[in-house]
């Protein structure tokens, strides 16, 4: 069993990353509404943030390393445009079917 208590800074950014990634995975596979999964996708993305930060605290211990927080800042920038895309796509389909649950949308198909 792991002493949660005990995890240097790098083991408990490491725990925080994969939790938040297995939570955005289960808002995605378990809801059908899109903008939940959306939500989801961007718990994911957070979650990968984070573990590019947690990386680097293994490989470089104490000392930073800019390249890890600046591809996690290119990460953050290109998660809020992929956000806005999304979230567009999702209003044409909610004007164009009047539901945003997947399975209705699928259905709607042919």
């Amino acid at each position: 069993m792991i002493n949660i208590f005990n995890l240097s800074t790098g083991e408990a950014l490491m725990l925080s990353s994969a939790l938040l990634i297995a939570v955005g995975l289960f808002a995605i596979i378990t809801r059908r509404n899109l903008i939940r999964m959306i939500i989801g996708l961007e718990i994911i993305a957070t979650g990968v943030n984070l573990n590019f930060i947690a990386m680097s605290i293994f490989k470089h211990g104490p000392n930073i390393d800019p390249t890890a927080h600046a591809l996690t800042v290119i990460s953050i920038v290109l998660d809020g445009a992929l956000v806005g895309v999304a979230l567009a796509l999702t209003l044409v389909v909610y004007r164009k079917f009047k539901t945003l649950d997947t399975d209705e949308i699928r259905k709607l198909r042919w």
